[in-house]
């Protein structure tokens, strides 16, 4: 809520109940951006969001080599085919409005035949939905200009201040936004609340690696050779994957160790209790799903029994920690 000219943003978690004030609040809640302007900060607006779906396919590798595919279709629309995780092919995606909460996103069978009916016209071999060995679904939370359809809304992100009252306490709502172009949007925003506040700082995002990155896009290979040298004992596919998710951070997880025990309990494939340490404490992971999909992907290695030996590790680890906390 506004008072006196500022924020006051109540915060509750694990660290119980908190009082936070600011001079300015942005609201970049992607798909929930709505709900908060309406439910959390409460400010009347006619300002809204469509929630458009983009479900994906992942199959057994097509093709045998590194390249990506764009298709396009008969009703106007293109898919992509991209090499994924060394041994499958991913394809996506659709355009469907969403109804329901974001969180409850899900690939439907129509979607899905649509993607393998799609990609069969141009494979040589057909697609077909037995193949599909996983599916996922985002939600693209659009800017509502009052499209027929979801393909013509627009993708461009639009930045919306409301000022309080005397031009006070402003809220920056961010509506759409794409992964490929965060950092543009990044300093839109921070535009945005430089001019509202009539402060202004410097521009340094379009140079700053994110954490584990580094080194030179070029010097992949190099950097994996030279994890390989320090940690003899991994594997090339299992060394290759650690550099490619985690970049040099990759060292923090391997740590001291000098053999796959040190690694601690292996839960499949080559996923070691350390990896998992390390995405519970550094990268907020909180279910085997976060771990084997949101952060790894190596839910598609994995089997059933073996996730829910993942999944009851980290709750009880989760507990031991809650039980610490209450001590």
């Amino acid at each position: 809520e506004r008072a006196d000219g500022l924020w006051r943003i109540t915060t509750e978690g694990a660290g119980g109940t908190r009082i936070h004030h600011a001079r300015a609040l942005v609201n970049a809640g992607g798909p929930w951006v709505e709900d908060v302007i309406r439910n959390v900060a409460h400010i009347p607006s006619a300002e809204g969001v469509r929630l458009v779906r983009g479900s994906h396919i992942v199959v057994p590798r097509l093709y045998d080599h590194d390249r990506c595919y764009f298709f396009q279709g008969t009703d106007g629309r293109i898919i992509f085919a991209i090499p994924f995780e060394e041994d499958f092919t991913l394809i996506g995606t659709t355009d469907m409005d969403h109804r329901g909460p974001p969180g409850e996103a899900r690939c439907t069978e129509e979607e899905r035949d649509y993607l393998c009916a799609f990609a069969s016209r141009y494979f040589a071999r057909p697609v077909t939905p037995d193949q599909v060995v996983w599916t996922y679904s985002g939600v693209r939370p659009l800017y509502d200009d009052g499209a027929k359809s979801a393909t013509a809304a627009t993708r461009d992100y639009v930045l919306s201040l409301q000022d309080g009252e005397a031009g006070g306490a402003p809220l920056l709502n961010v509506f759409g936004g794409k992964i490929t172009t965060y950092r543009r949007l990044s300093e839109h925003v921070l535009e945005k609340i430089e001019a509202a506040l009539g402060a202004k700082g410097p521009r340094w995002t379009a140079d700053a690696p994110l954490p584990g990155g580094e080194f030179q896009v070029e010097g992949f290979d190099a950097e994996l050779a030279r994890l390989r040298r320090d940690f003899p004992f991994l594997a090339s596919v299992h060394a290759r994957r650690l550099l490619r998710l985690y970049g040099t951070r990759a060292r923090s997880i391997l740590a001291d160790a000098t053999s796959p025990d040190d690694l601690g309990r292996r839960f499949g494939a080559d996923l070691h209790e350390a990896e998992v340490r390390y995405l519970i404490d550094r990268e907020w992971a909180r279910t085997a799903a976060d771990v084997l999909w949101r952060r790894t992907k190596l839910g598609l290695r994995l089997d059933a029994g073996e996730a829910a030996a993942l999944e009851e590790y980290m709750q009880g680890k989760a507990e031991r920690g809650r039980n610490e906390a209450a001590e």
